[in-house]
């Protein structure tokens, strides 16, 4: 499935650049909704362009942009030569996804205790190693990212995610810290296409049973050599379904901008129009200065070319003034219907594994 994507990927497409955007929005969504900071794709989005929320509060946001700075850093540094797997990394990484926050000690390893509250019963489920060995594991487990290359890139960020999450070094930002260091464990390995191999939206989505598996995992405390096999199993069937959704999105893509395309022609729309109408069929809110900032148009015309696309029933406005947005007209809906209609069902490579989950979660109780 990976030489497939990079076989696609490996010409250049209009709709790449876009599909890239929209799977980091997906991945920062998903690994902060698992923490119960939920936003809109298209806010997630608009932290990728450096642009003011739709909807979301401010301290949400803040959160969400912490974790796109996190994450921008763990894709822009990808490369060999920057692979230090070293802990005063992980502590920048830590400290870059809580910086607005002072109160949270980004950066810095925590110096009490830790604990794991399931808020659903009411109970600790985890507590983490004690404070004083936090240091030494750190540096054990960072040790450990330089070696066992042998293995699969997907079984040593498996590893690391769990590894991380429970030394728990952190007052806060744990899960989401264990998260992106799994990404950039993918990053620095010959995966191929970071953005598109990341399973943050999967976790986010699947979120009771990613708890459930690190939970049966982790037995309650620190205990490292623990049977992992659970874990790495629930790991890999993420990356399964994670890649087909990717693979059925590529699909999606190609034949929506295609569609696109004979819409500009039929309206006699600007080729730069369909970045947004393409966003508008992923169903993200399109606003003015967002349109601005990507097409590199003046303000005129891009007032010009919305207008247009208005009148041509493509884009549909809401609100007034500072707050107008634009979301997909009946044309986009009707290539959003007929995507949810040949959308071909994602296959399950271990059926098993969520009944297990249950049966684990329901055991511990």
């Amino acid at each position: 499935m990976r030489k497939d994507l990079r076989h696609v990927l490996r010409t250049p497409r209009r709709w790449e650049g876009s599909l890239r955007r929209s799977a980091l929005a997906r991945n920062i969504r998903g690994s902060n909704s698992i923490e119960g900071y939920d936003v809109a794709e298209d806010d997630a989005a608009a932290a990728i362009d450096g642009e003011e929320p739709f909807s979301a509060d401010q301290q949400t946001f803040l959160e969400i942009e912490g974790y796109r700075q996190a994450l921008g850093y763990v894709l822009a540094m990808s490369d060999a030569d920057y692979a230090t797997f070293d802990t005063t990394e992980l502590r920048a990484m830590h400290y870059m996804m809580l910086s607005h926050d002072l109160s949270k000690s980004p950066g810095r390893y925590r110096k009490g205790p830790v604990y794991v509250h399931d808020e659903r019963r009411g109970e600790v489920v985890y507590e983490g190693p004690d404070a004083a060995d936090v240091p030494a594991l750190m540096e054990a487990l960072a040790a450990g990212l330089h070696t066992g290359h042998s293995s699969d890139p997907v079984v040593r960020s498996a590893m690391a995610h769990l590894n991380l999450a429970m030394i728990h070094p952190f007052r806060d930002g744990n899960g989401r810290m264990a998260r992106a260091l799994a990404t950039l464990v993918l990053t620095r390995s010959d995966i191929g296409e970071p953005e598109l191999s990341s399973i943050e939206e999967w976790l986010g989505a699947n979120a009771e049973d990613y708890y459930s598996a690190l939970a049966h995992t982790g037995h309650g405390s620190w205990q490292p050599r623990d049977d992992a096999h659970l874990w790495l199993t629930f790991s890999l069937r993420a990356h399964h379904m994670q890649a087909q959704t990717v693979a059925r999105r590529v699909d999606e893509a190609a034949a929506a901008w295609s569609e696109l395309d004979e819409l500009a022609r039929e309206h006699s729309l600007p080729d730069r129009a369909i970045d947004a109408m393409f966003d508008a069929v992923l169903g993200y809110r399109v606003r003015r200065a967002g349109y601005i900032k990507r097409t590199q148009v003046t303000e005129q015309t891009a007032s010009r070319d919305l207008a247009t696309l208005t009148s041509a029933g493509v884009l549909t406005p809401y609100g007034k003034g500072r707050g107008r947005y634009y979301a997909a007209g009946e044309p986009l809906q009707a290539i959003q219907r007929r995507q949810r209609e040949v959308r071909r069902p994602l296959r399950d490579p271990y059926p098993w594994m969520r009944a297990k989950l249950a049966e684990s979660s329901a055991a511990s109780r």
